[in-house]
């Protein structure tokens, strides 16, 4: 049996009129919208803190392979203000106001701000993160659904970047500390 569309453009366009001030928010959003505000202020707190942490990494790198290392940190710390941007828009998008208040932030952040002291603690510590943002991304990424699709593909698209960010500082730690081989 085909799927019809489920709605006819005479509808479509008459709701279109219809609460116009709630912008990209139509009827046809199905999710809790302050539940997915809330969520994704976390979002942003977490992105916040990692950007913090990896400029305190970039900065404070040193020894023999500090360059390469801090590149790395500097190019992850350009991508997670990158993920801040977008999900700040998206909260705005919703109706909502997005949270850059230090105050709180590292409790509304799923991720912790450790900063290291060698420059494998900082890996280690940087890599810790990153897996946490993608356990918590990944379910924000289920949590939405098909309630919030544009919500849920910006998601994905950010959790596929800190799996790869993982997957980077994995590597890294591999070359510099050798003991930590899967």
């Amino acid at each position: 049996m085909a799927k019809e569309f489920l709605t006819d453009i005479k509808t479509l366009r008459e709701r279109a009129r219809q609460h116009i001030e709630n912008g990209a928010v139509t009827e046809g959003y199905k999710a809790d919208r302050q539940t997915v505000i809330r969520l994704l202020n976390e979002a942003l707190a977490t992105e916040i803190v990692c950007v913090l942490r990896y400029k305190r990494h970039y900065f404070m790198a040193v020894g023999i392979h500090a360059q390469a290392v801090a590149a790395e940190f500097q190019e992850h710390a350009a991508e997670e203000q990158g993920h801040a941007d977008q999900i700040a828009e998206r909260i705005t998008q919703l109706g909502g106001a997005p949270n850059f208040n230090p105050d709180g932030l590292l409790t509304r952040s799923h991720a912790e701000y450790k900063e290291g002291e060698t420059l494998v603690d900082m890996i280690k510590e940087d890599l810790v993160a990153e897996r946490i943002a993608i356990d918590s991304y990944g379910d924000m990424v289920r949590y939405l659904g098909n309630d919030d699709v544009t919500s849920r593909r910006m998601m994905e698209g950010i959790l596929a970047v800190e799996e790869q960010h993982a997957d980077d500082l994995a590597k890294l730690l591999a070359t510099l500390d050798p003991t930590k081989k899967g």
